[in-house]
């Protein structure tokens, strides 16, 4: 399920590129998850970083399609954003947020489809799922590769990831269940570690890439171990 948000004050224009994209859709046997904005304001207004690709026109009237995308990249580096636009000469201040393109009016399918295309690919060139954590002051959408630990603190949920770390309001096991599938596993009933970062494992204690030491439980070593042996095995095959 790709999530994707139309950004225009113009109506035909909005239904024409969802037209196109439920096209698209029948003929590679996508799905898509269609959100309409009319304006860059009411996008950013209560913005969280849930969405695959945004296509925003450029030109509108409260709050333009590079203003809104300026303010969004504060939140949400990954989202893939693409320009729709009467003129090119837009695109300099593009790179400056990393559009990924340019589509120009009037809009023709096999231009956008394109697009779409090269949208699909940049998403799954990055090959990471990622989750979306309600932090103080917003939202942060967190890429699962870049998780080191996470860690249990009375009523709060801290997510010590590779360029820091994250605290919320809420118990660890609802993470876990959304990590489910994915290479994390309880060293002991207070942290769950990514198993991708564990560089040796001790007596007692675990060591991760980073310098962090965890204590390994009594009960759950031997699990956490075979766990480890699968992940290990997982990557040489």
């Amino acid at each position: 399920m790709i999530r994707i948000g139309i950004v225009d004050d113009d109506t035909a224009s909005a239904q024409l590129l969802e037209e196109y994209l439920h096209r698209f859709e029948a003929a590679h046997g996508e799905t898509f998850t269609i959100t309409h904005f009319s304006d860059g304001a009411e996008i950013v207004r209560h913005y969280r970083p849930d969405f695959d690709i945004l296509l925003l026109d450029v030109e509108m009237p409260h709050l333009d399609g590079l203003s809104a995308a300026e303010q969004i990249r504060l939140v949400d580096p990954e989202v893939v954003l693409v320009f729709i636009t009467n003129a090119a000469q837009h695109a300099i201040r593009g790179y400056e947020v990393d559009a990924l393109s340019y589509v120009l009016k009037p809009v023709s399918y096999f231009a956008f489809a394109e697009q779409v295309r090269r949208s699909l690919g940049r998403l799954r060139a990055r090959s990471t799922a990622s989750i979306v954590l309600k932090i103080a002051g917003g939202f942060v959408r967190v890429p699962t590769q870049n998780i080191v630990y996470l860690e249990s603190a009375k009523h709060r949920t801290i997510v010590h990831t590779i360029d820091g770390r994250h605290s919320f309001v809420g118990p660890l096991k609802t993470l876990e269940a959304e990590l489910q599938g994915q290479p994390f596993f309880r060293c002991n009933s207070g942290y769950l570690v990514n198993l991708r970062y564990v560089a040796a494992v001790q007596e007692s204690s675990v060591q991760l890439h980073g310098g962090h030491d965890l204590l390994v439980s009594r009960a759950r070593k031997k699990p956490f171990l075979a766990a480890l042996t699968d992940y290990l095995g997982a990557q040489v095959a």
